[in-house]
């Protein structure tokens, strides 16, 4: 969606050239412009830079399944009414140029800094004409021995119409001379790579440099050996090639009558979807393109011609290698709380509040609780949302057991959870194999909101125990995103958690809460009417201060009330990781708001929204970005922090870092830039995250496993 919109009069004298919002899609692309410095930067180990080009290339093919698809549905639909609307063929065109910029930027940099430094420190990636004798041998009895009988080259022809092809998939376009064995001159054939092989193959040792270790693609494999494929015919040009598809599922919520079996057969189409994007080799004929093109009605615009691997993603196999550890992040080992060690977790939280920040702090914690209460006696039910848990997750098995052990166990799974459907589907049934209540959250919105309740059986009557966090039940993704969880017996919290669940799964409209903010019902409102009350205090000349992290900042009413507490005098201070639509540091408009984002080691993905209230400094926890998508289509909870000496740690570990970071961070521009802090003068370098590994850390474990930078699958799908 195009943000530029026309602002109120209220604004007119401050708005600038461009609008008072920034472009979404722009912004994004601007976080991977950030990402990709993360890849450039000669301070970072060699192998973490070639993981962060990995991301790149993981955002990128999101950004194209997802919101550049949403673009292209949207410009096909209006284009059919009163033509194509300036706004969104402008942004289609822009991004599509911003892309093309990053893109050359990145297989820049891959072909010529990362793999020569690859290769200097024992790494190579063998071209064809960079393997010896010896590993030109290896390499042609590998592909006859496991690629060549599991390729099936299609030549065209009435009879062999272009194959169907896989969203994101390895292909092989030829142009063929001479005729076929029928007498025909069938003159293009298609390939398609084997999903069950290997992307990156690696070379015996003993073929490599002492120490070293050396590796080839599957395409330069195959690309070798592409003549003995077509006996009797000439290759006269060929090229890899891979289309991305849209990749947004819709199922008719209002018309299925088991959205579990509708999503299991509407996954399947999503690697079928319409074509928004096709990459080929940089040296691929301009005719093989145009007729890839043709074939996927896909516009000139968004071809792709890379000088490298087509998905440089795949290049992830060699950033795991495993005997480089010198040329990784450190180990790191998170903390684990001294007073949540010891068999009772309840008797803890009966105490006191627990606040978990990971993944400086262990997530083991949170899945002790759900353990605990699964092999508790006294515990009579436990109620737990799910949105990304994973393939694999102790926690799910615990709700499993839970189950089977007789326990009242209530799981809401989010199954449109986009690109964890098939996983969340998986649980879902194994879940109720065992004996627990599934429900799929509500019909047209995602249960978005991290939510846990466990009711024990104690002296007087049941007792509530609750986990709200800010990041997903995954234990996987807990090791590289930050996120603030929260424990508590508190009666008022928990009885609304209570109600939540009530409301998810009963469909009836939750009470009024006394604690919590939810989405879509109230959420909204009261962070519009905490920042108003905040621009009323400035306006009455009391000090006014308003800090918030989050991953996105969109929604355009949110950023209205900002602007209007910017002008009443609001001192105001944002993290925000991702995309930004919020024009910063406007005169008469937005000149007492900063923005600044935290690209670093791990993925920043909590959310805090602090009000300094006349001193009451309030802070609120949540699962929600400040978009239009999480405060009115979806379930968010977000939920206070009470105990003073929790808001100081929120403050001391979650904000206040962020904003003295001159390593990690960016600070936006009026004009939609980022610019990146660096240390000035006698100024010390300071990074959020390093702090944060000191102070709440472990410290290194040589015999731990490496629990190394951001997974770009995950990272993505954040």
């Amino acid at each position: 969606m195009d943000m530029k919109q026309k602002a109120p009069e209220s604004e007119a004298r401050g708005i600038p050239e461009g609008g008072a919002f920034l472009n979404r899609e722009l912004s994004l692309l601007e976080f991977n412009r950030r990402v990709l410095a993360q890849a450039e930067d000669p301070s970072i180990p060699l192998l973490e830079r070639l993981r962060f080009l990995t991301i790149v290339s993981g955002n990128l093919d999101e950004f194209f399944e997802v919101r550049v698809a949403s673009l292209l549905a949207q410009h096909q639909m209006e284009a059919g009414h009163n033509g194509i609307p300036h706004a969104l063929a402008s942004t289609l065109e822009r991004a599509s140029l911003e892309c093309r910029r990053l893109i050359d930027r990145q297989y820049k940099l891959f072909n010529t800094e990362i793999l020569p430094r690859l290769a200097e420190n024992g790494i190579h990636m063998l071209r064809r004409s960079e393997r010896n004798t010896a590993q030109r041998a290896w390499v042609k009895a590998f592909f006859d021995r496991e690629v060549r009988p599991l390729l099936t080259p299609i030549g065209l022809d009435p009879a062999h119409p272009f194959p169907r092809v896989v969203n994101k998939s390895l292909n092989f376009i030829v142009e063929l001379a001479g005729k076929d064995a029928f007498g025909r001159g069938t003159g293009i054939a298609i390939m398609k790579a084997p999903r069950v092989l290997p992307r990156v193959i690696r070379l015996p040792d003993e073929l490599s440099d002492k120490k070293g270790a050396s590796f080839c693609l599957l395409s330069s494999v195959i690309q070798a050996h592409m003549a003995d494929l077509f006996t009797g015919r000439e290759v006269l040009s060929y090229s890899q090639f891979r289309v991305t598809r849209n990749s947004d599922l819709w199922v008719d919520e209002d018309e299925v009558k088991n959205l579990r079996q509708a999503l299991q057969s509407e996954l399947h189409s999503r690697n079928y979807g319409f074509a928004v994007r096709l990459e080929v080799g940089h040296a691929c004929p301009p005719h093989l393109s145009n007729f890839l093109l043709d074939q996927f009605g896909i516009d000139r615009s968004r071809l792709f011609a890379v000088d490298g691997p087509v998905n440089l993603g795949r290049m992830l196999e060699v950033a795991n290698v495993n005997d480089k550890s010198e040329l990784r992040f450190q180990p790191f080992t998170p903390g684990f709380p001294a007073k949540l060690v010891g068999p009772d977790i309840f008797a803890v939280l009966r105490k006191q509040d627990m606040l978990l920040h990971h993944p400086f702090e262990s997530f083991q914690p949170v899945i002790d609780f759900i353990q605990a209460a699964a092999n508790d006696p006294c515990v009579a039910a436990i109620k737990q949302t799910i949105y990304r848990a994973g393939m694999n997750s102790d926690l799910m098995e615990a709700l499993i057991a839970a189950a089977r052990r007789g326990k009242e166990v209530t799981v809401i799974v989010e199954l449109m959870a986009r690109f964890d459907e098939e996983a969340n589907i998986n649980w879902a049934e194994r879940l109720e194999q065992a004996g627990a209540q599934v429900v799929y959250g509500v019909v047209g919105l995602k249960t978005h909101a991290k939510l846990a309740l466990v009711l024990r059986r104690e002296d007087h009557g049941l007792r509530r125990y609750a986990h709200l966090g800010t990041g997903n039940y995954n234990s996987t993704t807990a090791k590289f995103y930050t996120d603030f969880g929260l424990l508590t017996c508190d009666e008022e919290i928990t009885a609304d958690v209570n109600e939540v669940f009530i409301h998810l799964t009963s469909l009836t409209r939750p009470k009024q809460l006394t604690s919590l903010w939810l989405a879509p019902f109230s959420l909204q409102k009261e962070i519009v009417r905490a920042i108003r009350d905040e621009a009323a205090i400035a306006r009455a000349s009391k000090p006014a201060r308003i800090i918030a992290k989050m991953n996105s900042l969109t929604d355009e009413s949110v950023i209205r009330a900002l602007y209007e507490a910017s002008q009443a005098g609001v001192r105001i201070d944002l993290v925000v990781r991702g995309a930004c639509a919020l024009r910063p540091g406007v005169p008469g408009l937005s000149e007492t708001i900063r923005v600044r984002s935290i690209v670093g080691r791990f993925l920043e993905h909590s959310r805090i929204y602090y009000f300094r209230n006349n001193l009451k400094h309030d802070i609120y926890l949540s699962s929600a970005d400040w978009m239009n998508r999480n405060l009115f289509r979806r379930v968010e909870v977000a939920f206070p922090i009470r105990s003073p000496a929790l808001k100081r740690r929120v403050l001391r570990e979650g904000l206040h870092p962020y904003l003295k970071d001159n390593v990690d961070a960016w600070e936006l521009g009026s004009d939609g830039r980022y610019r990146r802090k660096k240390p000035r003068g006698g100024q010390k370098a300071f990074s959020a995250q390093q702090d944060l590994m000191e102070t709440l850390g472990a410290g290194p474990h040589p015999n731990k496993e490496n629990e190394h930078g951001p997974d770009p699958v995950a990272a993505r799908r954040s």
